[in-house]
């Protein structure tokens, strides 16, 4: 990789909002953010509707980017979706970013009782429809779009909201497997690893690869995605603090590899036993359980771990040229504001690339 191709813009770093944080609390901490100095928040979507969410953040600061990562794509049709984007992108003067992903099966038919059917087809053509959306509500053309799953043909001018003078909002996609990493290569404008898909040797030896297939594929070029690894890193302002990080993020790593999509980073640095039994112990019910069979040898393999002053040497050792953003996590007080954001700053200059790796 040339000289050209890294470092030849600065890292993004992002924050990642707690998915229990609600309207009340999410303006000030988006604030708090912007002041620590990242470039993005990202708003996931658990107990809490992302895009009323991404409206408080965007109302509470200036600077930063609005990503949800990711809103649930399937529930929603893909109109109901644009409309909101198109709103919070015009609010913000193109401070939002759309994040849409699958999810799981499970939630999708137990939990929203929506169909769900070839899933990585099915985002294709949801994507596809949301270009068509956007370019209608923009140039006011003609809105017809007939995929295999989504047919859009019927936009009056009484329900489109019209161009706005801002960037048409971004769309991003997640994912783990192959089939979705490939997608994202041939469609999407960025991509944000799960947890179980931000390891380096995993991004090397598989995603990042297929990126590159599916953006080489559709003969993106210079316009493939960029990659946001999500390595959730557990750091602290000393190595005390840092110690008492590990049994929460222990509890959560183990519920995290109980799900058998996610589990293949196990397998891969193999662990494959330990991911095994936490599906058959999650399939009993036995979430109490769960945290004892990760042990510490298979978190510190996993997860890159330090103080506030030896992170960004970690996360260069860990991502240097590999994507070109960070997501890390931030404690609930602000009592290391002025840690984080030198640490925020120094990670900045870890070296990224625009470029996915060939395969």
């Amino acid at each position: 990789m040339s000289a050209a191709e890294l470092g030849s813009v600065p890292m993004e770093m992002i924050a990642s909002a707690p998915a229990q944080m609600g309207l009340r609390e999410i303006g000030d901490w988006a604030a708090r953010m912007e002041r620590i100095g990242f470039d993005v928040i990202h708003i996931s979507e658990t107990i809490h509707d992302p895009f009323t969410i991404a409206a408080m953040a965007l109302t509470h600061t200036t600077r930063l980017t609005v990503r949800t990562s990711m809103a649930l794509a399937f529930p929603r049709s893909p109109m109901i979706t644009a409309y909101a984007a198109w709103d919070l992108a015009k609010y913000s003067e193109g401070r939002f970013q759309l994040g849409i992903a699958s999810q799981v099966r499970g939630n999708i038919v137990g939990r929203f009782s929506s169909p769900w059917s070839e899933p990585v087809a099915r985002l294709r053509d949801y994507i596809e429809s949301l270009r068509a959306i956007f370019h209608s509500f923009q140039t006011s053309e003609t809105l017809n779009h007939a995929g295999p799953f989504y047919r859009f043909d019927r936009l009056q001018p009484y329900f489109n909201p019209g161009r706005i003078d801002h960037p048409i909002p971004q769309i991003w996609t997640g994912g783990v497997n192959k089939k979705m990493c490939v997608l994202a290569g041939e469609l999407s404008d960025g991509f944000v690893c799960h947890p179980t898909n931000s390891h380096p040797l995993i991004l090397t030896s598989r995603t990042l690869p297929s990126i590159a297939e599916g953006a080489w594929g559709a003969l993106r070029g210079t316009r493939a995605p960029a990659v946001v690894a999500n390595p959730q890193p557990m750091m602290a302002a000393t190595r005390d603090a840092l110690d008492a990080l590990r049994e929460p993020r222990r509890s959560e790593l183990a519920f995290l590899y109980s799900t058998p999509a996610y589990r293949r980073q196990l397998e891969y640095f193999g662990f494959g036993e330990v991911g095994e039994a936490l599906s058959n112990m999650a399939r009993r019910s036995e979430w109490s359980d769960l945290p004892k069979h990760l042990t510490d040898e298979v978190m510190n393999r996993v997860v890159p771990q330090g103080t506030y002053e030896e992170m960004p040497a970690v996360l260069t050792e860990w991502y240097s040229g590999l994507c070109t953003g960070l997501s890390l996590p931030v404690p609930a007080d602000d009592d290391h504001d002025d840690h984080l954001t030198e640490l925020v700053e120094r990670c900045k200059a870890v070296p990224t690339s625009r470029e996915p790796v060939p395969f």
